[in-house]
């Protein structure tokens, strides 16, 4: 009795996982076709968690609005935090504003500067991840958790595996990036498990100023130009 229970049990599961996969599509098909027209943009990742008064916070919202100024849309995660803060800079310099939101358990609320028809919900992080890599022009990293080194680590691989075509990738704050970077250099790059060059994918900064000067450099390169 308990065999047969768990072979329904597990001939149920395999129905849903083959249904699921309709889900999926329809979250692919309604990223991109939204996605496609909202223009040059740059991600900004960082801590859910940062609040409105911190420093990195306030930098976020500098940043933003300094890349927006500039001619860049933002994305964020569409929640609270530096994700706020990206969107908020965005806002404020009258420019694209895209939150690419997902439900969680006890951090994720959709924030209230995003552009009304640039807001879109995703139940799959894979799937919303593709849409960060796919529409964006660089990947702004401010000090944030497992997330936000999830989304920059995928992004260096799939840029070391050429995977995707090469954008900046720009860490901000020497404080908090720099002991990773220490480890990456001397421990990655000092057991031989990374190439010299694969460093140069990476530019760890402290202000507006410097991030907008790495992206303009990089485009002005004659072999790169934005995905639109």
């Amino acid at each position: 009795m308990r065999s047969e229970n768990h072979k329904k049990n597990w001939n149920a599961i395999k129905t849903n996982d083959s249904w699921a996969i309709f889900k999926i599509m329809g979250e692919f098909v309604n990223g991109f076709e939204r996605m496609s027209n909202i223009g040059p943009c740059v991600s900004i990742f960082g801590s859910a968690r940062t609040k409105p008064d911190h420093e990195y916070y306030q930098l976020a919202v500098a940043i933003a609005k300094k890349i927006t100024e500039h001619g860049y849309g933002v994305i964020t995660g569409g929640g609270p935090g530096i994700m706020e803060a990206g969107n908020k800079g965005a806002h404020l310099a009258g420019g694209t504003s895209v939150g690419l939101n997902i439900e969680l358990p006890f951090e994720q609320h959709d924030n209230p500067y995003i552009d009304s028809d640039k807001s879109l919900d995703f139940d799959y992080f894979f799937v919303r991840k593709v849409m960060f890599v796919k529409y964006s022009q660089g990947f702004v990293v401010m000090p944030g958790g497992f997330g936000t080194l999830d989304e920059l680590f995928e992004a260096i691989t799939l840029i070391q595996t050429h995977k995707i075509a090469e954008f900046p990738i720009i860490l901000v704050g020497t404080k908090f990036w720099g002991g990773l970077m220490d480890w990456v250099k001397e421990t990655l790059l000092g057991a031989g498990n990374i190439s010299p060059k694969d460093l140069d994918l990476i530019h760890l900064v402290d202000n507006e100023e410097q991030v907008l000067d790495i992206l303009d450099s990089f485009y002005k390169k004659a072999n790169h130009s934005p995905n639109f």
